[in-house]
């Protein structure tokens, strides 16, 4: 749903749409995702229209991206190690 938002507003409907939920699992989604603050809602007619807030995606990437320096430094040091014990089993 976030990825279909990222194109631009939809209603509930259409972000039902390419899954197989019902509109009243799809408004319970929408309805987690407003909690959490990624999407927006307001009311056009009889339809909810829900917009993109990417401000909390990016804050959770910084966080990630934290850790993505701490993993790979980890991860070569593990390489180095395994590609030392492949070659000494050579």
């Amino acid at each position: 749903m976030l990825a279909s938002l990222a194109l631009g507003e939809k209603s509930v409907g259409e972000l039902a749409a390419p899954f197989a939920m019902s509109f009243a699992g799809a408004s319970k989604h929408v309805k987690v995702l407003e909690g959490a603050g990624l999407i927006a809602r307001r009311k056009v007619g009889r339809m909810q229209m829900c917009s993109l807030n990417a401000e909390p995606l990016a804050e959770a990437e910084q966080w990630l991206r934290q850790w993505e320096k701490f993993w790979t430094v980890r991860l070569d040091r593990l390489q180095v190690l395994v590609e030392a014990d492949e070659e000494s089993k050579r």
